[in-house]
């Protein structure tokens, strides 16, 4: 009998060792996308939109936060927790604080399971999305993406009203 179902692409950069020092983008959305990690509104004292994060996005920001604790030689430099999705801009770093890195998987399998742990439910999809930092330039585009994404958010491709 034929599978008819569709193959899984690999998410990963072939032979790349993702435990190497670099920065890292990261995307991680919800199972079946569903807006349940914050709400997008307008503040009129900033004059753009901002993020209010839910219980559930609340629990997450505190679980990002964590992160470097865990792992001391990780650096979360930036991120955003939108409705369906967060963003985070990761730098492995071992020359300011050696030891031997996880993989940037490991990082996030971690990250995923401690949240729907605490919140009680399975709140993610499969896998994640990364995108290796090849330079600065490349750097300064991914926390400005970060940075913008609240206020650009009926433009994003994971907008679904």
């Amino acid at each position: 009998m034929k599978n008819d179902l569709p193959k899984r692409k690999p998410n990963r950069l072939k032979g790349f060792d993702y435990s190497s020092d670099g920065a890292y983008f990261i995307t991680i959305c919800t199972k079946n996308k569903e807006q349940i990690l914050s709400r997008i509104v307008y503040d009129k004292t900033v004059g753009a939109n901002i993020v209010r994060p839910s219980a559930i996005g609340k629990i997450i920001e505190k679980d990002i936060l964590k992160i470097e604790k865990i792992y001391p030689c990780i650096f979360v430099d930036s991120y955003v927790i939108m409705p369906n999705h967060i963003h985070l801009l990761l730098t492995i770093d071992t020359i300011r604080r050696p030891m031997v890195a996880p993989t940037i998987a490991t990082v996030i399998k971690q990250f995923k399971g401690a949240v729907s742990k605490e919140v009680g439910m399975s709140v993610w999809q499969k896998g994640f999305y990364d995108h290796i930092i090849r330079d600065d330039e490349d750097y300064q585009i991914k926390y400005q993406y970060i940075d913008e994404n609240p206020i650009k958010w009926t433009e994003d491709e994971l907008y679904n009203f």
